[in-house]
């Protein structure tokens, strides 16, 4: 019996450890709603084999952690331990973040750093009751029936696993040298080909299988890489050197540097092998040097990025690109043998068929926006011009290919162009009676002038200081804002004087500085109105229109912004005359200075903020036509409904996909949403783009512009992405699918349409 009492401490103890175990792996069995990952609570969920772990894991030596799904077996050692999935590929968490399956059956994650909700699988409404990580690493969410309604392997990030199917329009993106998205992505055409891109634009690689459709991708176990049919039967297949070996683990990446491989695990060395790569010659993988140089194999055979356009060897910079040719000593044409040139940024060049070498160079010799220009020389004799300092390319013995690049000429050490002027005449000088009384009586109208001016000027002056003095109280508080009385708004604004949009005025500041003055509700209650406005009056970005003050009294509730000289984008869309100067590269930059404000507001401010009313009307242009977000959070402060949705991110995503078709198309029909998707799906975008645009538009940034708006107008919520993604959509370094006929522009469902 003591000798029973000795040993029972023990085996609570063994108990304790084997639970507090097991709940922090949640090993082999399905993950309840409620469950929570941490960075500090270091809990992880495994798959049942061991194979595979779900959690936050630290690649580097800072406090820095990605969320995602790795290998785990105990025969790979933890450095080789590769993440083959994350939830969102461009984050960076802190050190207290979190992710939690909640009660909604919704995965979400919580970014310590910037104090916002991450990423999440928007399943709230699918009756999510459980997850699952499986043997193979695909990370599932299943309801009462134990269907899967969520899975990892449906938005793979850079890997693909075996049995993983990789269908239509589907992306591999490889991961970034920075803290910008990578520009290669693994795409599946229509046509079912593999293929390779840059941007999404440039194709560099394709698998070469016959054009089909309905195909998916795999990585068998065996080690090949196959397209299949729906019935699963390979109708094309290729192999990695290392085919029907006896191998653990295996997986294709699209790789940092472009290259598509087939990686297999090697027990004996404890690394991975790449046993297969789509591009024998990674110099031909398009801007493989990125702004570094082209590329060139060294003396050890191996690629290497090298710039030939540097005219100074002390420069410091590890950017590459074509010095300015426009250049007031003329400009020379260099000349590089066996090097191909591609431009960048736009990566497009103009194609010149059937000329010569020299003509070749001379068309860009004498054209003033060319900067470089590549001779085929294969026969073909095709002459590729660009326009672009930044180019990429490949130097190499083996090619034919011949490139001339403009550059500045030698300093002149004398201007030709420089007239020095005559000397002058050699004159008698005589007095001049007449001239002397003219010149007397200018000395006079003028000195008269300068003391009516010097009088008007004290005049002005003590009725500025006594305007100062009379707002002398209202210095900055601690947010930096103004504080005014409803009779200093009256006398700033002249008594309401001039109105320049639906209760917005012109005023003007003691200190001179014009300001736009917004009249809210009245009824609005004290406190929330103050500590909106403290919220508002700390963000500051360039492309949202600052606060500068406020007036709070018992009937009067006004905002003070900063005056922007051009007025609302509306009024420059209806406008006849004004419209013709919101070029087609006007209209697209908008579009990104909206988005990139709308993120802001989204992901980095301390506290999420939604504009709650984003339209044309709420963007005003600067002097440069540059646009500025107004009035945006009044949402939290005017609105009165309970229903949380008024104002949410998902609200903004539809309001700004909106407001983009209503700037490409110049019109604000009804049907707009859907007429424009309709001439997208026929193939004519163009039908979509405002007659009155001078200058045309560029294809490649319509058709991301149409796509983007379509997705962000969904009905569905869930489908709409956040504005991180659009921001990159439209900035082209993110690829999106084609997008699903979209109703959200015709409002809500009815309730026999709803789920």
């Amino acid at each position: 019996m003591p000798e029973l009492v000795e040993h029972l401490p023990k085996s609570y103890l063994l108990l304790c450890i084997f639970v507090v175990f097991l709940l922090r792996t949640l090993s082999g069995a399905e993950i309840p709603l409620g469950s929570k990952l941490s960075v500090a609570d270091k809990n992880i969920w495994i798959s049942p084999n061991g194979d595979f772990v779900f959690g936050f894991f630290n690649c580097s030596d800072q406090p820095n952690y990605s969320f995602g799904i790795r290998f785990n077996s105990k025969s790979i050692p933890l450095d080789q331990q590769l993440l083959v999935w994350s939830a969102a590929d461009d984050l960076i968490l802190g050190n207290d973040s979190y992710a939690q399956l909640t009660q909604d059956g919704e995965l979400v994650l919580f970014d310590s750093l910037k104090g916002v909700t991450a990423w999440t699988s928007k399943t709230r409404q699918l009756s999510v009751v459980s997850a699952a990580l499986n043997d193979n690493g695909n990370l599932v969410l299943l309801n009462q029936e134990k269907h899967i309604v969520w899975q990892s392997f449906d938005s793979p990030s850079d890997i693909l696993l075996p049995v993983q199917n990789f269908s239509t329009f589907q992306t591999l993106r490889a991961a970034s040298r920075n803290s910008v998205s990578s520009y290669y992505t693994l795409f599946m055409s229509a046509s079912s080909q593999l293929e390779l891109r840059w941007e999404s634009h440039v194709t560099y690689w394709t698998s070469g299988s016959p054009p089909s459709s309905n195909l998916s991708a795999f990585i068998t176990s065996d080690g090949a890489l196959q397209l299949r049919d729906q019935n699963l039967k390979p109708v094309w297949s290729l192999y990695g050197q290392d085919h029907n070996d006896s191998v653990s683990y295996r997986f294709l990446r699209l790789d940092v540097d472009g290259n598509l491989r087939l990686y297999s695990w090697v027990e004996e060395s404890e690394s991975w092998r790449s046993v297969w790569q789509a591009v024998e010659n990674q110099c031909d993988v398009f801007a493989t040097c990125g702004q570094r140089g082209i590329c060139v194999f060294n003396e050890s055979g191996f690629p290497d990025c090298e710039c030939p356009f540097k005219q100074q060897t002390n420069e410091s910079t590890s950017r590459c690109f074509i010095p300015n040719h426009r250049c007031a000593s003329g400009s020379n044409m260099h000349h590089y043998k066996h090097t191909s040139l591609h431009g960048m940024y736009p990566p497009t060049d103009d194609v010149v068929a059937k000329v010569s070498l020299e003509k070749c160079k001379s068309l860009c010799q004498n054209d003033l926006t060319c900067t470089a220009t590549t001779f085929t020389n294969d026969g073909t004799a095709r002459c590729l011009i660009k326009r672009t300092p930044y180019v990429t390319g490949y130097s190499d013995p083996s090619l034919s290919s011949v490139s001339y690049v403009k550059m500045c000429a030698d300093p002149l050490a004398v201007n030709p162009n420089l007239s020095l002027p005559s000397p002058p005449l050699n004159r008698s000088h005589k007095f001049c009676f007449p001239c002397l009384i003219g010149a007397a009586s200018g000395v006079f109208v003028v000195f008269v002038l300068v003391q009516l001016a010097l009088g008007f000027w004290f005049y002005r002056r003590r009725n500025l200081d006594r305007k100062k003095a009379a707002f002398a109280h209202t210095s900055p508080n601690s947010n930096g804002l103004i504080v005014l009385s409803f009779s200093e708004i009256e006398e700033l604004t002249e008594n309401f004087k001039y109105q320049i949009g639906p209760k917005m005025f012109k005023g003007v500041l003691p200190n001179r500085k014009q300001v736009a003055i917004k009249d809210v509700d009245a009824s609005v209650e004290e406190r929330k109105y103050r500590c909106v406005v403290a919220k508002i009056g700390n963000i500051h970005h360039k492309s949202l229109v600052k606060l500068q003050g406020y007036c709070c009294e018992l009937d009067h509730r006004f905002l003070v912004y900063e005056y922007v000289k051009n007025g609302s984008l509306e009024k420059y869309i209806e406008d006849v005359k004004l419209c013709k100067k919101l070029t087609w590269g006007k209209r697209f930059d908008i579009c990104l200075s909206v988005a990139r404000a709308i993120c802001y507001l989204h992901t980095s401010c301390r506290e999420f903020m939604s504009h709650g009313n984003l339209k044309c009307e709420n963007v005003v242009l600067d002097e440069n036509l540059e646009a500025k977000v107004t009035e945006f959070g009044l949402g939290n402060i005017v609105s009165k409904a309970s229903c949380s949705s008024c104002s949410s991110a998902e609200r903004d995503v539809e309001d700004f996909g909106k407001m983009v078709l209503v700037l490409v198309s110049g019109c604000r029909v009804g049907d707009l949403c859907e007429w424009a998707y309709e001439e997208w799906l026929q193939g004519h975008p163009e039908n979509v783009v405002d007659r009155k645009i001078i200058g045309g538009f560029i294809v490649q940034e319509l058709e991301r512009a149409l796509r983007i708006a379509f997705w962000c107008v969904q009905t569905d919520e869930r489908r709409r992405p956040p504005m991180r993604e659009v921001v990159k959509v439209l900035e082209g370094t993110l690829s999106v699918d084609p997008p699903p006929p979209p109703f959200a522009c015709q409002g809500p469902l009815d309730d026999e349409e709803e789920p």
